[in-house]
């Protein structure tokens, strides 16, 4: 029943990356709202009902992890995976500190972001 689908955000300025995991997500029975900024995130419809977020470290603007920071501050407990082409282990310690579900790096096999995705919405109850 479509009613029962969970809806999962992708924060991606990379358009194929995007598309590829919109795809991904939609084969396996998520619904999925694309977003190319942490802005355009933020400046969502406030009736939105995302469950999941599938968030790029390094956007044009405002990073990844600094969205994460100011969704904490603003009270969300909304479950976060980190996905990143960066090499950096700095950035994995501070995003796993910050209390991220996964951080995965690109590319990664399609099965561990759909496990982390079960894995954020258990934590909110029943998939």
């Amino acid at each position: 029943m479509e009613s029962l689908r969970r809806t999962v955000a992708i924060v991606e300025d990379d358009a194929s990356m995007r598309r590829s995991v919109l795809r991904l997500l939609n084969a396996h029975g998520f619904l999925a709202e694309e977003y190319t900024s942490a802005e355009s995130f933020l400046g969502r419809d406030a009736g939105s009902n995302v469950e999941c977020l599938v968030l790029d470290v390094d956007l044009g603007g405002m990073s990844g992890i600094e969205l994460q920071r100011r969704l904490k501050e603003a009270g969300s407990g909304l479950p976060v995976i980190f996905i990143t082409a960066l090499e950096d282990d700095t950035l994995e310690v501070e995003a796993t500190q910050a209390g991220c579900i996964a951080y995965l790096r690109k590319p990664f096999p399609a099965a561990l972001l759909i496990d982390a995705i079960n894995d954020a919405c258990k934590s909110q109850g029943p998939c």
